[in-house]
């Protein structure tokens, strides 16, 4: 069941280790790993389907690991955040030593969010929710004053 993603590399190198990960996912199934939002519920869906396997944690902590830098990523590139190695005691306190970072300085953990949903589910650990309800995303740039905006068919 677990699939061996190898060791989890620092901030750095995370790019590269998430898109080996949607490779090994999508190698004999088409899922829908495309870094967007809505592919967030797919990461929730797998996760309760393992949790009904019951299967130790250490049985697919690999997996878990796996699908937490893949929510990462997606936080990553639709919210504007960056990752980061975290120091002592930020590892100490999270049980990873990468997360996020947000435009506005805040640090989440979706790694240990993954395991969370696995450990205890229910959807106030969804993934999705965790992106939905983020704080610190990055701002839509507003239009430039001088541009015409058309809206409801009248010019603005």
């Amino acid at each position: 069941m677990d699939k061996d993603f190898g060791v989890l590399p620092g901030a750095a190198g995370m790019r590269v280790y998430v898109t080996g990960v949607v490779d090994r996912l999508t190698e004999r199934n088409r899922l829908p790993f495309d870094y967007s939002v809505a592919s967030l519920r797919l990461v929730d869906f797998m996760v309760d389907g393992l949790r009904r396997g019951r299967p130790e944690r250490g049985q697919i902590a690999g997996l878990l690991q796996g699908l937490g830098a893949y929510t990462g990523e997606v936080i990553v590139r639709r919210a504007g955040a960056g990752w980061v190695d975290f120091g002592a005691e930020q590892r100490e306190l999270f049980g990873q030593p990468v997360g996020i970072r947000m435009p506005d300085g805040r640090v989440w953990n979706p790694l240990g969010k993954v395991v969370n949903r696995f450990e205890r589910g229910g959807p106030e650990e969804s993934v999705q929710r965790l992106y939905l309800l983020l704080h610190g995303r990055r701002r839509k740039a507003a239009a430039p004053i001088d541009q015409t905006v058309v809206c409801g068919g009248r010019i603005r």
